[in-house]
């Protein structure tokens, strides 16, 4: 294979799961070797990814979730979070998001999906509380942020991590969401 963009974790694994964070470091690793002239000639020439994409949750949208869940009188629901406090790594500060997949025709599907990994996800959990309480918004949309290559560039184009991304993160993060 060779793909054009890879999408995977951050380093922390999203929210901390240790098989994401492994994942996370078996995507890069995968990646860094692919484009190695000198790892595995026998599988043909160096291939050197063109975008890379680590998963993200919106920092205005996490905030804006605890906001409501407080005004609505649930104080347990990422207890001892502070709205306008420090968040945890997986909320990525807005100007850094640069793709944003809108996934709300297959929101009750995702869930059903998470549901389904009943010993990393508990239905009771912070994260279904948030949905149960403020609807499948919460949901519906999937962040990225860009570590590899230029966001805009043309297909076939191959950018490097050292080109300037172009203005999009600063429109990004003027950019306000609604619920």
């Amino acid at each position: 294979m060779r793909p054009q963009v890879l999408v995977t974790y951050d380093e922390a694994g999203g929210y901390g799961h240790p098989d994401h964070v492994q994942a996370h470091r078996v995507a890069m690793y995968a990646a860094a070797l692919a484009a190695a002239p000198s790892y595995r000639p026998d599988l043909g020439a160096a291939w050197d990814v063109a975008k890379i994409y680590w998963t993200a949750m919106s920092e205005s949208l996490f905030r804006e979730g605890m906001r409501r869940l407080r005004e609505m009188g649930d104080t347990t629901t990422f207890e001892g979070m502070d709205p306008d406090g420090p968040l945890p790594p997986f909320a990525v500060a807005d100007e850094f998001l640069t793709a944003e997949i809108d996934g709300d025709a297959y929101v009750e599907q995702k869930l059903a999906a998470m549901a389904a990994h009943a010993t990393q996800i508990s239905v009771d959990g912070p994260f279904f509380a948030m949905s149960n309480n403020l609807g499948n918004q919460v949901w519906s949309k999937e962040f990225y942020r860009l570590v590899k290559g230029r966001a805009g560039a043309a297909p076939g184009e191959r950018p490097t991590s050292s080109q300037a991304w172009p203005d999009r993160c600063a429109q990004r993060a003027a950019r306000s969401w609604a619920w």
